[in-house]
């Protein structure tokens, strides 16, 4: 299988190469996240609306120990961006609405917010669910996971 890598692939491999020469020159520590935070890693949002449309911001700035908290907010700020409200703080923070579309609330067919990172269903709050670079956040207005 022949994977092409376009110009900017190669040219993010150039600059990590680049910069992992000189954190090792200046006898830096090269773990993943530090590699990834010097050249620029980003995490993507997806956010389902559940009614056939959706929006995808890509490229969302990413650094050690952000919470998904941290991506809404940084979506929040791009220029085409999102809205969102939620409640609480910490652990027991809930979102409650994105852009126009609030939860539903309980009961038989009621849509709410639900969040996944990559394929994996959130076992925690937003607020404190932490993400890794490269990462995708999928917010779907659904009921009961997904369905």
């Amino acid at each position: 299988m022949t994977r092409r890598i376009g110009r900017g692939g190669v040219a993010r491999r150039a600059v990590a190469t680049l910069v992992a020469a000189a954190l090792l020159i200046a006898g830096a520590p090269l773990g993943r996240g530090a590699l990834a935070q010097a050249v620029g890693a980003t995490v993507r949002l997806t956010v389902d609306y559940g009614d056939g449309a959706s929006k995808i911001i890509a490229d969302l700035p990413w650094a050690k120990g952000n919470t998904v908290l941290d991506v809404m907010n940084a979506a929040q700020k791009h220029a085409h961006g999102i809205a969102f409200s939620y409640t609480g703080s910490g652990a027991s923070a809930f979102l409650t609405k994105i852009d126009d579309v609030a939860n539903q609330g309980g009961g038989s067919g009621k849509k709410n917010w639900q969040l996944w990172v990559n394929t994996a269903y959130a076992d925690r709050s937003f607020a404190v669910l932490e993400v890794q670079a490269s990462e995708q956040v999928v917010w779907r207005f659904a009921t009961q996971q997904g369905n």
